[in-house]
């Protein structure tokens, strides 16, 4: 066997690393820190958590708790130091930061079949294979060269994110399938506003608390701007810019009157089963409760189910859909797979999870075993199915949430019920498949 590489010791990296050193497989895990640091992160160890010491809930009746239990049942070295480093933190999973860091260290550097190399990479190795992890963060070194090998369009430095809302929670005796002036396929849901709602929303959200990001962000912000505005900047060019904008209700009509709304949202349909729908327009720098707060007060959403709010800061992320395959391999050479928030997944959890599947395919490609798909009813076979089977025009990061889950056969209107049927039906599928593949011990 050759030695698998692995480029970042993230959260996905370590993970990655681990999975296929657990599997027979040597690895070389190469970190740049603490040589050369990142903007945000303090220390050189492995797996440093720098946003939040929160891995979010526990109870798998929540979708990001249902990945949390999936990855204990594939020997997760993330959720092992979590459990170990766990605080107080009520229905939710947070940690001791340097703990749980310090913990996947150590179990990284005394692996037998893992070597550190503490050096920037600044190359794709042109053998071999190589799991690049490198985070949402990615050295302009590196970026440059992975952008050359995917090729122009199909990587990103910034992530301006519009907020999704399930479906079945959208009021839809109120939002109007249709599309402008009758072209199309109803493609869009529309949610009207007379003038009056429209001046109480425009008075919200211009006067919304934002989230002002990282101070290295900052420097970034006027050429980011330029092609992407957050909705509520758009809104401060004067009270009627949205309404002429991106609300601009023109060739529609609401079906309740028969008229031309003052103002339309729009709701773009997000993935093929038309459970998700994302605000056209809608990305924003407004903080998560506040985003909750105010687009609750557009006709229709009243009682929407959030599954991602939007966000808008600096990222690197490649286009999945385009250029990646369901086991993380890339398209363009097999021997090449993406681990982390580069493929367009968000979260902690989300990047250790996708860690996870590199790692195993790694060690498959490494033994001369078929590579694995993860089964659609689990939750991380889920995620890899999203990230790479979305719309590649409209490719957006995805945080781990019910709505991208394969539907249970009958629909459940209770949705603690039915989030509680498909967190089982999930756990009997991946059991069923770690055994099926002998992936565990």
């Amino acid at each position: 066997m050759s030695e698998i590489t692995v480029i970042g010791a993230g959260l996905a990296g370590s993970e990655a690393a681990w999975q296929a050193a657990r599997r027979g497989s040597r690895v070389q895990l190469i970190e740049m820190r603490p040589g050369k640091k990142s903007p945000v992160h303090r220390s050189g160890d492995f797996a440093e958590l720098v946003c939040s010491n929160s891995l979010r809930a526990a109870n798998i009746e929540n979708a990001v708790g249902l990945l949390k239990e999936e990855m204990r049942c594939c020997d997760s070295l993330i959720m092992a130091a979590a459990d170990v480093n766990r605080v107080p933190a009520g229905g939710a999973l947070a940690v001791d930061r340097d703990g749980f860091a310090r913990t996947v260290t150590e179990k990284i550097v005394k692996h037998p079949l893992i070597s550190v190399c503490r050096a920037e990479a600044q190359t794709i190795p042109e053998e071999g294979i190589v799991i690049l992890a490198s985070g949402p963060l990615t050295s302009p070194l590196l970026a440059r060269e992975i952008e050359d090998f995917l090729g122009a369009g199909y990587f990103y430095f910034h992530d301006a994110v519009a907020p999704i809302v399930t479906g079945d929670s959208i009021n839809h005796e109120i939002a109007f399938r249709a599309s402008r002036y009758g072209k199309g396929n109803d493609d869009y849901l529309n949610c009207p506003m007379n003038e009056e709602e429209y001046h109480r929303f425009y008075d919200a959200l211009i006067n919304g608390e934002v989230h002002e990001g990282h101070e290295f962000e900052q420097d970034d912000k006027e050429k980011y701007f330029e092609g992407c505005m957050p909705v509520e900047e758009i809104a401060r060019r004067g009270i009627k810019t949205l309404a002429f904008g991106p609300l601009k209700p023109v060739g529609l009509t609401d079906p309740r009157t028969g008229k031309r709304p003052y103002a339309v949202v729009q709701l773009r349909q997000d993935n093929a089963a038309a459970t998700l729908y994302n605000l056209v327009g809608f990305q924003t720098h407004l903080k998560w409760p506040e985003q909750l707060r105010i687009f609750r007060m557009i006709p229709g959403l009243e009682k929407a189910e959030f599954v991602r709010f939007g966000v808008m800061h600096r990222n690197t992320y490649i286009n999945s859909p385009q250029v990646l395959l369901p086991t993380l391999q890339s398209k363009k050479s097999l021997r090449i797979l993406f681990a982390g928030q580069i493929t367009g997944v968000e979260g902690y959890v989300e990047s250790a999870a996708t860690g996870i599947i590199a790692g195993i395919n790694g060690a498959c490609l490494d033994q001369r075993r078929e590579t694995m798909i993860f089964p659609q009813e689990s939750a991380m076979g889920s995620l890899c199915r999203y990230i790479t089977t979305a719309d590649g025009k409209e490719f957006q990061p995805m945080n781990i949430n019910f709505g991208i889950m394969q539907p249970l056969e009958k629909r459940i209107r209770d949705k603690k019920e039915k989030n509680r049927q498909l967190a089982e039906r999930a756990l009997i599928a991946l059991n069923q498949f770690l055994t099926d593949n002998q992936l565990m011990d």
